[in-house]
């Protein structure tokens, strides 16, 4: 990321004299750089105040695919105290010259949510080995997990967790082979247990059931009242598309994002005709009849 919150990114590995300025810092590492996670956190909080950093990006670590970044989540415990400013943290901001996005190894946030009850934001790149239990968190505003496979596990804990200030939510679907297991009914659990009329964005990205998630969204009421429905990175074809032209009104909708689909040409144009701003690219062409959400490993 080059801007986050906002705020330009400034990439802070060991060794690094930091120069100050209205800037995120996103926590770096080399694939086989020597210092520990929690060297590289306290170096940075050497140099600046802690209670100064609203809000935090932790990017490529050593060996993100054979290590977690439990020492950089330890590390933010730890020191909560001092942190007490925090309010945005993103964990895993890598490409995929870093580490493929299915490769990379997370670790269980409950310790961390719990530690920062003030936390609004929590963005997560990376499904392998994370966990993540029911949860309790009065200020979380907006929860995003990026990956190529999302566990229904994760899902269910989501579910049934308590966010009263919840406004955003982007979960990426991803592909079974690298580790999605959920359907419909799972996602009609989630939609409907974390009281949806009150979600300002909603990304349901990169699934392989764009067209079925579509085909029930446009049944909703709540639907209506969004500013961003995002079904990007999907697989969205015509069933879809014609169920958001035909379904609840969305008339009031900043964007609906559809980028990344199987959309034939007519309907393409009947979305553009509805009245607000639809976000299409050039359709994706299927392989012998497949089709292939944008990101999985």
């Amino acid at each position: 990321m080059e801007t986050y919150r906002g705020k330009p990114v400034v990439d802070f590995a060991m060794g690094d004299v930091v120069k100050g300025g209205d800037v995120i810092y996103r926590l770096t590492q080399d694939y086989d750089s020597e210092e520990s996670q929690r060297d590289l956190f306290d170096s940075l909080l050497a140099q600046i105040a802690p209670s100064s950093i609203e809000a935090l990006i932790i990017g490529p670590w050593s060996e993100a695919h054979d290590q977690s970044p439990e020492g950089f989540l330890q590390a933010l415990i730890e020191r909560r105290a001092e942190l007490s400013g925090l309010r945005a943290l993103f964990v895993g901001d890598m490409t995929f010259e870093d580490c493929e996005i299915s490769w990379i190894i997370q670790t269980s946030y409950n310790d961390l949510l719990a530690a920062y009850p003030r936390l609004e934001s929590l963005r997560i790149r990376g499904s392998s080995q994370l966990s993540l239990q029911p949860f309790e968190h009065a200020r979380l505003q907006e929860l995003a997990i990026e990956c190529g496979g999302l566990p229904s596990t994760i899902v269910d804990s989501i579910a049934a967790s308590k966010l009263p200030a919840l406004r955003n939510l982007e979960l990426w679907l991803g592909d079974d082979n690298y580790g999605f297991d959920g359907d419909l009914a799972t996602y009609q659990g989630l939609i409907e247990a974390i009281q949806p009329e009150r979600l300002e964005y909603l990304g349901l990205r990169d699934a392989s059931i764009s067209d079925e998630l579509a085909v029930w969204l446009a049944t909703q009421t709540w639907l209506g009242s969004l500013r961003v429905l995002d079904l990007s990175l999907g697989t969205i074809g015509d069933v879809g598309a014609q169920a958001l032209c035909e379904g609840v009104d969305l008339s009031r909708l900043e964007r609906v994002d559809l980028s990344h689909h199987y959309i034939s040409s007519e309907w393409q144009q009947r979305l553009k005709d509805r009245g607000y701003q639809v976000v299409l690219d050039d359709p994706s062409e299927e392989d012998e009849g497949e089709r292939y959400v944008a990101v999985a490993e």
